[in-house]
């Protein structure tokens, strides 16, 4: 699988991809790699395993059925491609034309020239990639080992080897401490340990900064950011009135999970069947919550049967994209396209969820989650309230009566501190039934029973009805193809900006052949095999010298290889909408650092929330310490997602977001600029500058500017940044000298008052200079 790339295929399937060698023609050409996504992308929707739209009875996603005799011939003739009906239709022009001519999907004059290759070398087929078992192939040859620090580094520079190009140099430390923190955590790294890790001349200074770093209670932070994106997570139920429900302790399980390193098959086991495990503690009935994640309606008009029908294929939905990666979705409807599942194993796989207790339509019932404290308390509560009752019952005198109804008192205002969230509870499983086209209305599909696709290996359950445990426990067994492998590829994508199988949302048909797949499944059995360790398999990235490349790279290698498929660089992207903020708030010291709890509500436009109804809502937003917590913890609203986070490209979380998007728009601008959070944050850091540009000699305008980017970009600022931002503040400092009011109601944005003590029209004018300097590229950009 290491073999170059046949008839630059990937420069003729993904646009954006690198030149290949000239002697790439050489090897053979491989269905999966090759021959498959052509296939899939022109071909399938009419040819493919869809039963209700297949052309001709003809289908040419299975092998047998390629080859089956068609009354005396057969599409493909191995070695034979002038005599194969497929070539010559592909070939062809007018009605004989293969696809048609207005099939949005032609086929190029290269991928016909490959499908030639293929059909003449034998037209052998392969079953998807994904779904054959991992292999831990042996590691590469090297002509040079020298830059390898461990096996992922022998992969890619095999790979880099094969195509005649040097991986980059090492990034220098400043770069590697603001990627590593910015990585692991979402935040900068303060100066101190800048200065730490860039003087530390011994040879354990990187490992030593990687393990403080995952030590960190904000690494669970970073990494339930996306884990809460591909859940959906979110503070409102979604659909009609999206109003509110209590989740957040799910929130907390997540973070703490990551915190403590749960291993990923237990992390599985607990979300998706916690309530089911034997003597369920609290936080396995928490994490259950994941099953009450989805969006419900209140909705009075709403059908029951059409809301419980919705629900059931939610839950298949995310359930196959987080742990499968796999767009089952359209098989509610109908036979997939692309990839081999069909509607029948689509409803079987709903069957699993049919124990769920669950209101249809309405407000769902929230359980009390006392912590201990509060349980114990509690628990004193109904004795001492069962022992009153016993002593009215048998004195009946008035004290008794008094200390019940006071002890009952005690326990309802205690009740109401107690947190609540959702979670599963089993109750007898509902009828599961296959929708014909998904129409709730018609009830005469077959009765179906909780199964998985035959594609994939098969459920070992000795009983005769399979639940969410034997579910969970099948996605981490050691025959599953895909659970390890979508993972480690995401684990990769938040360490490199992009997975090794580009669509981290589809490992079928339709998605990206991997960039280097001997690569993927060697981490994937890694993963396994390390007890399911997270944090072994970031370690492993994070120290190999893939990961710690520079960035950069020359005009050559960028025309060559735009999108980095290669990896011989690391990658540049903008931080993520919660980071954006978090950055911000960090640099200028109002962050707050404390780990979980409730959502908290940050400054939002007036009136945006106008539109909500049954009921209405007026948007208050959080004072105190609240207001400046984490991205994380932003109430999410599905309708209205928080428009700072969403200018920055947050999903609604109304479904599985397996990889955000990454725009570049004036809004940003605009909103690092004006949005209040900002703008508060900017005038806190021209504060804090102000006062560590200060020394016994007074202060300086250069000694201002420097220590503001030593805060916000943890170097030191050059001779023409510092003349630029000295003529902005000379020029903001003659207006708000003039202009007085100006100043003072620049300076009253947010909650956060100014200081008395501090000439009003300079701090304004430092306010300034920050502001643009939180919107710099290089201050938002992880490098």
């Amino acid at each position: 699988m290491n073999q170059p790339l046949h008839y630059g295929l990937v420069a003729l399937l993904l646009a954006n991809a690198p030149t290949v060698r000239a002697d790439a023609a050489a090897a053979p050409v491989e269905f999966n790699r090759d021959i498959r996504p052509i296939l899939s992308n022109a071909c399938f929707v009419c040819h493919g395993p869809d039963n209700n739209l297949r052309k001709a009875e003809l289908r040419l996603d299975r092998e047998k059925d390629a080859f089956a005799d068609r009354g005396g011939y057969r599409v493909l003739v191995p070695g034979k491609p002038d005599e194969s009906p497929l070539y010559q239709r592909i070939t062809a022009r007018g009605k004989k034309q293969m696809p048609p001519p207005k099939h949005p999907h032609q086929l190029t004059k290269a991928q016909i020239e490959l499908l030639r290759c293929w059909v003449a070398e034998g037209a052998k087929y392969q079953e998807h990639w994904s779904l054959i078992a991992a292999k831990k192939a042996a590691l590469p040859a090297l002509k040079n080992a020298d830059w390898v620090r461990n096996p992922i580094d022998r992969c890619v520079l095999a790979r880099l080897e094969q195509e005649g190009i040097a991986p980059a140099p090492e990034a220098d430390r400043r770069t590697l401490i603001r990627r590593l923190s910015f990585d692991l955590t979402g935040l900068p790294p303060e100066p101190d340990e800048v200065d730490a890790f860039v003087n530390d001349n011994t040879s354990t200074a990187y490992e030593k900064m990687l393990e403080r770093l995952l030590r960190s209670p904000h690494f669970g932070e970073r990494m339930a950011q996306h884990w809460l994106d591909w859940v959906r997570f979110a503070d409102t139920a979604g659909y009609h009135s999206d109003n509110h429900r209590d989740l957040y302790l799910y929130r907390d399980y997540v973070i703490a999970a990551f915190n403590d390193n749960m291993p990923f098959d237990r992390f599985t086991t607990e979300q998706l069947a916690g309530d089911l495990l034997p003597e369920p503690t609290r936080a396995q009935r928490i994490a259950s919550g994941y099953n009450r994640l989805l969006q419900t309606t209140e909705e009075g008009g709403a059908q029951a049967r059409e809301y419980m029908a919705k629900y059931a294929a939610d839950r298949v939905r995310n359930f196959s994209s987080v742990w499968l990666g796999m767009t089952m979705g359209c098989a509610e409807c109908h036979d997939h396209k692309f990839d081999p599942f069909s509607t029948r194993e689509f409803y079987k796989l709903e069957a699993f969820f049919a124990d769920i207790q669950e209101v249809a339509v309405g407000r769902q019932p929230q359980t009390l989650m006392p912590n201990p404290d509060q349980a114990k308390r509690l628990k004193e509560l109904d004795g001492a309230i069962a022992a009153a009752q016993e002593q009215l019952k048998t004195k009946g005198d008035a004290a008794a009566k008094t200390r019940l109804a006071e002890l009952q008192k005690q326990k309802q205002a205690m009740t109401k501190d107690v947190p609540t969230t959702l979670i599963s509870t089993a109750m007898n499983p509902r009828h599961i039934r296959i929708l014909k086209r998904g129409n709730w209305l018609d009830d005469s599909g077959e009765l179906v029973v909780p199964g998985v696709p035959a594609a994939l290996p098969p459920l070992k359950v000795a009983r005769q009805r399979a639940d969410r445990l034997d579910l969970a426990r099948w996605l981490v067994a050691a025959d599953n193809p895909l659970t390890a492998r979508v993972f480690v590829n995401r684990l990769w994508m938040v360490l490199f900006g992009q997975g090794i199988v580009k669509t981290t949302e589809d490992f079928g048909a339709q998605g990206a052949w991997p960039s280097h797949p001997d690569l993927l499944d060697w981490l994937a059995i890694e993963f396994r095999d390390s007890g399911w360790n997270v944090k072994h398999m970031i370690k492993l990235m994070a120290t190999s010298a893939t990961y710690r490349q520079s960035a950069r790279a020359s005009e050559k290698l960028r025309q060559r290889d735009p999108s980095n498929l290669l990896l011989a660089r690391q990658a540049r992207f903008r931080l993520d909408a919660e980071a954006v903020r978090d950055n911000a708030l960090a640099i200028s010291g109002l962050l707050s650092r404390r780990i979980g709890g409730p959502s908290a509500k940050p400054y939002q436009p007036a009136g945006y929330w106008k539109l909500l109804n049954f009921p209405t809502r007026v948007y208050q937003a959080d004072k105190g310490e609240n207001q400046y917590r984490r991205g994380l913890y932003t109430y999410w609203q599905r309708t209205f997602p928080h428009p700072s986070l969403l200018a920055f490209d947050a999903p609604s979380r109304e479904e599985c977001t397996a990889e955000r998007t990454r725009s570049n728009t004036p809004l940003q601008a605009l909103v690092l600029l004006n949005d209040p959070s900002y703008v508060e944050a900017a005038r806190a850091l021209a504060e804090r500058i102000m006062r560590e540009g200060t020394t016994r000699e007074g202060t300086t305008r250069e000694a201002v500017i420097q220590a503001a980017y030593r805060r916000a970009l943890n170097r030191p600022a050059q001779p023409a940044e510092v003349a630029l931002l000295t003529g902005l503040f000379e020029k903001h400092l003659a207006q708000y000298r003039a202009d007085g009011k100006s100043a003072e109601a620049f300076l009253r944005v947010g909650d956060r008052p100014a200081p008395g003590d501090v000439p009003v029209a300079e701090l304004a004018a430092w306010t300034s200079v920050a502001r643009v300097i939180l919107n710099l590229h290089e201050t938002i950009t992880r490098n």
